[in-house]
């Protein structure tokens, strides 16, 4: 490929698009001497004039007239795509599930910008798809430490422990003054449809007589727990992500000393292991990394 000089190309195309080699020489900081100069460069390399030159100043040949557009073209989609890669060098895309944007890392998003103003953070407040992280759309995820079936190039952060512990309204706690044996004369409160949160606990402390599958299934538990501030049933919060409501007694821990973790494990940023280390998803990984240590302790009574 025996291309023409970039900066013959460039003159010839500014000086075409404006008309003349006076206006081209100011868009491209040269003089007009410079202009005509590249242009004849252009000319003798593909041995054809491009230009009329005469008193009133320049005028396109056919071939010059044929040759604009392409060019004029060729440089935006260079343009385009030079500012796509720099775009793309400062932009971080971080995926979060909804409750956990909202309940946790959106309020500090803020702090982050705020210290790191030449990354643009793209988050998307999202559920993964079938396919789990993909790795093509985002740099990094918010997910949990133990997912079945995660590929082993993944590198996988712990944040902090999810903790479990059933949670009420004020008004319902004279009913499990008894504790855990009077937990079937409520409701249970579900915050997806797998209901797995309170089988797990039951589990944990060998807990008889309550079917953790009963009881009414939200979407999230963000609607799980508002179900449960208005006295609908007994939800199974999480200590970090419910902080708000048991801070304000909105909700209380009916049985404060039977929390526990999940075979999911903490809380963790995961990312691919080729980008972990780059300057944008490190400042990131970092920045995340002491922020938890400070705001995810789970809030307990007394």
């Amino acid at each position: 490929m025996r291309l023409p000089p970039l900066n013959a190309l460039r003159a010839f195309e500014a000086a075409a698009r404006h008309q003349g080699y006076i206006a081209a020489a100011g868009e491209l900081f040269v003089t007009r001497g410079a202009v005509s100069r590249q242009i004849k460069i252009l000319e003798e390399h593909i041995g054809v004039q491009l230009f009329h030159r005469h008193a009133r100043g320049v005028e396109l040949t056919a071939a010059g007239q044929r040759l604009l557009p392409v060019l004029t073209e060729a440089f935006a989609m260079m343009q385009r795509e030079v500012d796509r890669i720099a775009a793309d060098a400062s932009e971080l895309r971080v995926i979060c599930p909804p409750t956990l944007s909202l309940r946790w890392l959106l309020p500090q998003l803020e702090e982050f910008r705020a210290a790191h103003p030449e990354i643009t953070l793209r988050l998307a407040t999202d559920f993964y798809g079938s396919k789990g992280f993909e790795r093509a759309e985002y740099d990094l995820g918010i997910s949990l430490e133990n997912i079945p079936g995660r590929p082993a190039d993944i590198e996988v952060m712990p944040l902090f422990d999810m903790i479990l512990s059933p949670a009420c309204a004020p008004s319902l706690l004279p009913q499990l003054a008894d504790g855990p044996a009077a937990l079937p004369g409520l409701r249970l409160l579900h915050e997806t449809p797998r209901r797995e949160d309170w089988g797990t606990w039951v589990r944990h402390f060998g807990v008889e007589g309550v079917d953790p599958a009963s009881g009414e299934v939200f979407p999230n538990l963000d609607m799980a727990t508002r179900a449960a501030v208005i006295g609908a049933g007994v939800v199974m919060a999480d200590l970090v992500l419910c902080r708000d409501e048991l801070a304000r007694g909105d909700l209380v821990l009916p049985f404060p000393e039977m929390t526990c973790g999940t075979p999911t494990g903490a809380y963790a940023l995961i990312g691919e292991r080729q980008k972990w280390h780059d300057p944008k998803v490190a400042a990131f990984r970092d920045w995340l990394l002491n922020s938890s240590a400070m705001v995810a302790a789970p809030v307990l009574p007394g």
